[in-house]
């Protein structure tokens, strides 16, 4: 690894020395390359990236120190078409003999093709920046208002220019700043009485507090604010413009006296503007349209209905259950009147899923009270949309799959949606079990269906713990599925019932009352066909100990299946040693678990706390938590009915032992945002399930896995763990897991993306039926099994999604011995290439 980057750094300083002359190539005589800018505030250099972002012009930008667009761009020739042209004449008859060897049309094709190539070398180039001082001005202008803007009013600006014999020159910026400006007292005159008393009463919250240093930006902000709270409080024709501030510097020895002025209201007529003080206005009624359109604006509505304040209008028949609607709705007659109010019933009617954006208007009343009318235009109460998909895969060499769906709005009048989505699939599969079934013998058929209710469906009054303004809803779902000639082919079937509720716009709840799900193994003979590296392993262990010859094999299943029954007779043949029945015991104990059935009926509650402000948002962290409790009430049931124990001393319910287990998870993820589009990003998970009662272990499907393009790089996925254990198996999981991640994000250029990344963590099983000590986790000396992978990636940005490929070496490697560990397998060799879609956290 050390010689290949070695030899990646000698060849990028081969390239700057053959190309250093090269980069001047398109700079014309009187001009200057720009190569470098330096800022020196008051004597220090500044490289923060706010103060970058204000530089009008900036060099090429370069990858490892070497300007590589600008040398592509100049491999190009400006007017290639007109040289083409030239070289075609350069010599006598040159192009008559072309003409005929190639023919008119093709000459004309090679000119093309030159001119195209030549024009991509252009466009995917960066001109030479050319030292322009009218641009280098324009910078110290920005830089002159930044400092004022905060707070350092006596700032001086200038530059030098230091240009060079090789018609390369640099920029150097001298700022100083001089002593920032302290705000000193703040008073107000507020003309109107009611807008002075909702304005002292909030006056705490201020964005402008003395002996705080003067920033512009607090005071638009401060603006913003003190119109926000009276348009929150009632005052319903203020806006920003009435508030201005009133600044004094004069012989203040670097303080700022500030005077918040906040004016009458000014009403104009056709003469003149008078001012009178602002009013505080109520809502006097609302008015909603369930049907509005354009074309009935003018028609008279045909149904009309009253229900809490509110009244409702129909251009047809009422098709809505008005507390339906009034639930999304926060403009309650007889409240005062609250912007937010309005932005609240903006963002909770289109929740709905069944309206269009909605139109919110207020007319003024003589009274000083507003009449507010909604107009919903309702969206098609029927969707249908189609998906299709071509595969193929390592178990089929061509599959065909289909996906309809069908939305229903307001299916039972109460803005509830119905979806219902099906999937049928077929595929012909690469080995045949029968080589008389039909072409295609992989099949798959399912169907879900989920409901949607804008509220909790509850028998208790649920308001004062979750109130509307939380968003609540409740969605019921149930979904079946059947597979055939795919692994084990496997029947499914699924019902849920959860609330979702939305404290904020960070916050997310999510309590799942009930989830029960049934999965029943049709063809478990074919397990050996599935878990191929368990049937080697087996194969391999008969014929160590003769049970077959060397030149056989085990039949599958029959004789898989015998085997294991031999070797783990009551008295254990003596040519089986005591490490190989610990192998085909495992292989027993592995095929019972992912054979047998399982029913699963649990509840659990997660929460999310996510600070991102928007997408593009990288200075946040994002905490994740999640319990899960499963089989309580079928245990307390079945010690209720009676029933008896099975030979494992489990209960069963139709014919199938079912699942009990307590789980909880636990992920952070922080992003820092270091400038310059550089991101520091960390993530860390911890996560346990704890089998007991009617359970020795976790069901596959809700156990813990490592490795793959979002966990462990270094590591495909289920091929790392657990603990220390070097597992044959296709799939490892446990029922413990850490997982740390660190990676620093770059740009390299546009939209290409670079990434360096160390990723730790490791899966163990714990308080289950596994006592194999290098796969347990017994104490925290158990930690000394963290596997640690490292490497580096590309992410190309379309924009609508990322395309991630990462490169993870071993670093640390649990399977070998203490003290040799490390970096044993750290080459290119035994890398995991990795191929993902967005980030990984």
């Amino acid at each position: 690894m050390k010689k290949l980057l070695s030899k990646i750094l000698v060849f990028l300083l081969f390239i700057e020395c053959l190309t250093g002359c090269e980069a001047t190539k398109r700079v014309a005589e009187d001009e200057y390359l720009l190569t470098d800018n330096t800022i020196l505030v008051n004597g220090k250099k500044e490289n923060s990236e706010t103060i970058n972002n204000l530089l009008a012009q900036n060099p090429n930008r370069k990858i490892l120190g070497v300007p590589l667009r600008l040398h592509v761009y100049n491999l190009g020739r400006e007017n290639r078409d007109s040289l083409f042209e030239v070289w075609l004449d350069k010599k006598p008859n040159r192009r008559e003999r072309l003409t005929r060897k190639l023919s008119k049309k093709q000459v004309d094709k090679l000119k093309e093709s030159s001119v195209g190539f030549n024009n991509w070398l252009r466009k995917t180039g960066e001109a030479p920046v050319i030292v322009n001082e009218s641009q280098t001005k324009k910078s110290i202008g920005r830089f002159q208002n930044h400092y004022i803007n905060n707070g350092w009013f006596d700032v001086n600006t200038d530059y030098k220019l230091k240009k060079n014999d090789n018609k390369r020159a640099q920029i150097e910026y001298i700022i100083n700043t001089g002593e920032a400006f302290i705000l000193d007292s703040i008073s107000s005159n507020v003309k109107s009485e009611i807008v002075d008393s909702i304005y002292q009463n909030t006056k705490e919250k201020a964005l402008i507090k003395s002996n705080e240093q003067y920033r512009t930006n607090n005071f638009e902000q401060e603006r913003e604010r003190i119109s926000n709270e009276l348009r929150n409080s009632g005052v319903y024709h203020f806006n920003q413009d009435y508030v201005t501030f009133e600044i004094d510097t004069v012989g203040t020895n670097k303080k700022v006296n500030v005077g918040v002025q906040i004016q009458n209201r000014a009403i104009r007529t056709p003469d003149s503007i008078r001012r009178e003080p602002f009013k505080i206005y109520d809502i006097r009624e609302v008015n909603i349209y369930t049907d509005y359109s354009y074309d009935k604006r003018n028609q008279t509505p045909q149904d009309t209905i009253k229900f809490g304040g509110y009244t409702f209008y129909s251009y047809g028949k009422m098709r809505y259950k008005p507390r339906a609607l009034t639930d999304a709705i926060f403009i309650t007659p007889g409240d005062i009147f609250r912007d937010r109010d309005r932005t609240l019933t903006y963002r909770h009617i289109n929740q709905l899923l069944t309206f269009k954006y909605p139109n919110i208007e207020y007319a003024e009343n003589l009274d000083n009270s507003l009449s507010s009318t909604i107009k919903l235009a309702p969206l098609k109460k029927f969707s249908l949309s189609m998906g299709a998909d071509i595969s193929q895969s390592n178990i089929q060499t061509i599959g065909f799959s289909v996906n309809p769906s069908l939305l229903i709005r307001n299916i039972f009048r109460g803005a509830e949606t119905l979806q219902v989505s099906a999937i049928g699939s077929v595929g012909a599969s690469k080995d045949k079990n029968n080589p008389d079934d039909p072409f295609f013998d992989i099949n798959e058929l399912g169907l879900d269906v989920k409901l949607t209710i804008p509220r909790l469906l509850s028998p208790f009054y649920t308001e004062r713990i979750i109130p509307k303004y939380m968003s609540p809803n409740t969605r019921i779902g149930i979904s079946t599925s059947g597979q055939t000639n795919i692994g084990l082919d496997k029947q499914t079937f699924t019902g849920t019932l959860n609330y979702n509720w939305f404290p904020n716009s960070k916050k997310t709840n999510r309590l799942d009352l009930f989830n029960i799900q049934y999965v029943r193994n049709i063809n478990i003979d074919n397990y050996f066909e599935v878990y191929q590296n368990s049937y080697d392993l087996l194969n391999q262990t008969a014929k160590d100990v003769n049970y077959i010859d060397e030149d056989a094999d085990l039949s599958i299943p029959d004789g898989a299946n015998t085997f294991i029954d031999y070797a783990l007779a009551d008295n254990t043949p003596n040519e089986i040693s005591e490490s190989q029945l610990s192998t085909i015991n495992s292989i027993d104990e592995r095929k019972e678990r992912l054979t047998e059935n399982n029913l699963i009926l649990s509840s659990s509650f997660s929460f999310t706390n996510d600070g991102r402000t928007n997408l593009f948002d990288e200075n946040f962290s994002i905490f994740r938590f999640k319990v899960e409790l499963a089989g309580n009430l079928l245990s307390t049931t079945s010690k209720l009915l009676g029933l008896e124990k099975d030979e494992n001393d489990r209960y069963k319910l139709f014919n199938v032992a079912f699942s009990q287990y307590a789980k909880t998870e636990l992920e952070y993820t922080k992003h820092w945002d270091l400038g310059k589009k550089n991101v520091l990003a960390f993530r860390s998970f911890f996560g346990i399930a704890i089998p007991y009662g009617n359970s020795t272990n976790i069901p596959f499907s809700k156990s813990f896995f490592a490795g793959g393009p979002n966990d462990n790089r270094a590591w495909t996925a289920y091929r790392l763990g657990p603990g220390s254990l070097q597992s044959a198996n296709e799939f490892n999981e446990a029922n413990l897991k850490l997982a740390f991640n660190l990676e620093q994000r770059f740009n390299i250029f546009e939209n290409l993306n670079g990434a360096l990344f160390v990723d730790a963590g490791n899966i163990w099983n714990a308080l289950d039926d596994v006592e194999d000590e290098r796969a347990t986790f017994t104490s925290l000396n158990s930690l000394k099994d963290i596997a640690v992978g490292s490497g580096f990636g590309l992410r190309y940005d379309f924009s609508f999604f990322v395309f991630r490929f990462d490169i993870g070496f071993k670093t640390y490697d649990p399977v070998y011995e203490l003290g040799n560990r490390w970096l044993k397998d750290y080459n290119f060799s035994n890398a995991v290439y990795n191929i993902g879609i967005n980030y990984p956290f």
